[in-house]
């Protein structure tokens, strides 16, 4: 069962009729166009077992696929981690511990209510944290404040004072001054922050710290990143905010900088969502895109239960102590914890990333088209290897080093996502010959032309899809290449004049109807 919404209008071709269908000269069965894809369901076996159990039981009380409690668990998890440590995979190579997850389902499917259920503890964290940090933030407060009086004061008695003494003064009171100066009231914790404009969680990221989590059920955050409220895209911070990379923040009084930013996204929209993110201006050149893990599972409503098993009380005790405590225990690193890989894992990692390479060719590999985001496939799964052995072992996981069994499960969920990122693209229509190529497929089938010429096909088309016929060409090419038509020059009628333009034989299964 498919999402309606995302897979409306892709065609696809089911066995063609046999040989007495067949044209004089026989035509093979074509090679089908990648049609509807495989999208797995979450792995969910691959989480600790408190996590695991905790996940499958919110997505029986809720009636939602798990996907979407697995999604928001990985995103939880890089929320507490994030910021505070890294996974260090060989040589000069490491990555931080933060992730931008994103699930598609339509609406009516209590995406509200999963997030409730496994954000709580994020936020009882932060109570905490609040709690703690209060008597620290007010006794800066009233230090800084009497260091500024006190410079004021000496500020005063420097201007009215006699000359042999004024050098003196001046010199005290600038060095009061100077030290009021360093004085700095640290901020009030915040690991979550909702919907917010790029400006907003720029300054968020620097009073934290360099660390904040944007977690929401809903996707106004594209129409804020892609500026429709602003006028323009503003995506400076999301990208740097996911790689890590040196971000400058403008402050009315003065510029600081966050040398290592790590913002955490989870989030969870319509499926509309995703193809609207692919139209972002500069979302796809600059690399937006290709940082979230997608995940489109199939939706449950309509196949829900009634009466359902409320979560387990103690799963849910276990799972809210253990995110409160790895959150908790990591809250006070500055100097992130370095996470290290076992010479087994790290080999399981080479072979993968050894796999993944062929596929990034953009002519004939299998990830050609989303190379952008396939690129960043082996880095995401070592962050979800570090991540993994986090909630396995708690905030002295960089005690440990990630087992070979954890990595292939994070290797298990970077091909999940894999799966899930190709039909995301696909809607978003990522590889436009392919959409073209199905396009003529479905033009080709319901015309139910035996020879037709490049122009009649043409004609058919959409002109803001296939503006040009020399667009068309590659979609033409691609078809014969998989055997849907050949090409073919018709003999000269008379000896003068331009020879006649190639034309189109059409494979009989388009022609009885097949699909």
């Amino acid at each position: 069962m498919d999402s309606p919404d995302l897979w409306a209008g892709l065609p696809t071709l089911e066995d063609p009729p046999g040989e007495d269908d067949a044209a004089p000269d026989v035509w093979e069965d074509p090679i089908p166009l990648t049609g509807r894809r495989e999208r797995p369901a979450f792995p969910a076996h691959v989480f600790p077992t408190w996590l695991g159990e905790f996940v499958t039981a919110v997505a029986e009380e809720t009636q939602t696929p798990v996907d979407l409690g697995g999604s928001v668990a990985l995103a939880v998890l890089a929320t507490a981690a994030g910021g505070r440590s890294v996974v260090h995979v060989r040589g000069n190579w490491r990555e931080p511990t933060n992730l931008y997850t994103v699930v598609a389902l339509p609406p009516g499917n209590r995406k509200s209510a999963v997030f409730s259920l496994l954000t709580n503890p994020l936020y009882e964290a932060e109570k905490q944290l609040k709690a703690a940090m209060k008597p620290v933030i007010v006794e800066a407060e009233l230090t800084a404040r009497l260091a500024r009086e006190a410079a004021d004061k000496a500020t005063s008695k420097a201007a009215s004072a006699d000359g042999d003494k004024r050098d003196e003064m001046v010199a005290t009171a600038i060095g009061l001054a100077q030290t009021a100066d360093t004085l700095t009231v640290p901020a009030e914790p915040l690991l979550l922050a909702d919907d917010s404009t790029p400006e907003t969680v720029t300054s968020l990221i620097a009073e934290q710290g360099g660390r904040l989590s944007v977690m929401s059920d809903e996707g106004g955050i594209f129409d804020i990143i892609a500026g429709r409220y602003s006028g323009s895209p503003n995506m400076e911070v999301f990208l740097k905010g996911h790689a890590g990379g040196r971000l400058r923040v403008n402050r009315q009084t003065r510029r600081e900088y966050v040398d290592a930013p790590a913002l955490t996204m989870g989030l969870a929209v319509q499926p509309d969502v995703l193809v609207d993110m692919g139209k972002i201006k500069g979302g796809k050149g600059r690399g937006l895109l290709g940082r979230f893990l997608y995940s489109l599972p199939v939706s449950t409503v309509g196949e829900r239960k009634v009466i359902t098993d409320p979560v387990p009380e103690p799963t849910a005790a276990t799972y809210a102590a253990k995110v409160i405590d790895l959150t908790l225990s990591l809250a006070d690193w500055t100097d992130p914890a370095v996470i290290q890989l076992t010479p087994e894992a790290d080999a399981a990692l080479i072979a993968y990333q050894q796999r993944i390479e062929p596929r990034l060719k953009e002519r004939g590999g299998t990830l050609g088209h989303i190379n952008d985001w396939a690129g960043k496939l082996v880095g995401a799964t070592a962050r979800m290897a570090a991540l993994l052995h986090l909630a396995e072992h708690g905030g002295n996981g960089y005690a440990h080093p990630v087992t070979e069994a954890t990595m292939h499960a994070a290797i298990e969920l970077g091909e999940y996502y894999t799966a899930h990122a190709l039909a995301v693209f696909d809607a978003m229509g990522a590889d436009p010959v392919q959409g073209r190529a199905r396009s003529v497929l479905e033009a080709l089938r319901d015309n139910r032309w035996e020879d037709v010429s490049r122009r009649d096909v043409f004609t058919v088309l959409s002109r803001s899809e296939v503006p040009t016929v020399a667009d068309l060409e590659p979609a033409l090419a691609l078809l014969e290449d998989h055997g849907y038509l050949r090409s073919y020059q018709p003999e000269r009628t008379g000896k003068r004049g331009r020879p006649p333009a190639p034309r189109i034989l059409v494979h009989p299964a388009l022609r009885h109807g097949g699909r």
